[in-house]
């Protein structure tokens, strides 16, 4: 497996390959990293010779946590038929009801996901996160550690929901809005927005 990307977000993505069974043999990135704490091999930038040759020949993912570059890594990438592999913690919680998208995606530890709930491609669900029954996340979105999602929320392409917020349920939040942590949504978010506090503003 190579990984796209290699910092903090990566190593998360890097321990539940390795907790899955999984070999991570290398990365992609701009430039090589001094710090290593893996000892992968470098391989270039993901459109370099080398690197390009890297994710020709083996599985790989696009551990960067931002979402519009995990986006745009994502799409030059499938336009030449290159397709990253799901990340899914094995002790993750996953309703066999759920819908998820077989490309890009990961579920990082203890994370639960109730009946009926859509995930879409490239998203993040990270660390204990909560998705309720018949959620949907949209594409390239994260959901941040310990955020709970109840019934019925929808959360639109590109958002990021931070560490620990709450979300009504039937909540619908647009597409590119920034959830502070710890936020208490109880309205609907139109696109584009960044709302704080409890309740979220």
């Amino acid at each position: 497996m190579i990984l796209i990307g290699y910092s903090g977000h990566a190593y998360v993505a890097y321990s539940i390959l390795r907790y899955s069974g999984k070999l991570v043999t290398g990365y992609c990135e701009n430039e090589e990293k001094e710090y290593n704490p893996f000892g992968l091999i470098y391989y270039g930038s993901e459109n370099s010779p080398g690197g390009r040759k890297s994710i020709n020949e083996n599985p790989f993912f696009i551990a960067i946590g931002n979402n519009q570059i995990r986006k745009i890594i994502f799409h030059s990438l499938s336009e030449q038929k290159l397709f990253p592999e799901n990340v899914i913690h094995p002790s993750s919680i996953i309703c066999p009801t759920t819908e998820i998208h077989t490309n890009g995606i990961m579920i990082s530890i203890g994370v639960v996901i109730n009946p009926l709930a859509v995930i879409g491609k490239g998203a993040i669900c990270n660390t204990g996160c909560i998705i309720e029954h018949e959620c949907v996340i949209g594409e390239f979105a994260h959901i941040g550690p310990g955020a709970v999602l109840c019934g019925n929320v929808k959360i639109g392409n590109q958002s990021f929901v931070g560490a620990g917020a709450v979300i009504r349920q039937g909540i619908k939040v647009g597409n590119n809005v920034i959830i502070g942590a710890g936020a208490v949504v109880v309205k609907d978010i139109g696109d584009n927005c960044t709302v704080i506090g409890n309740p979220a503003r």
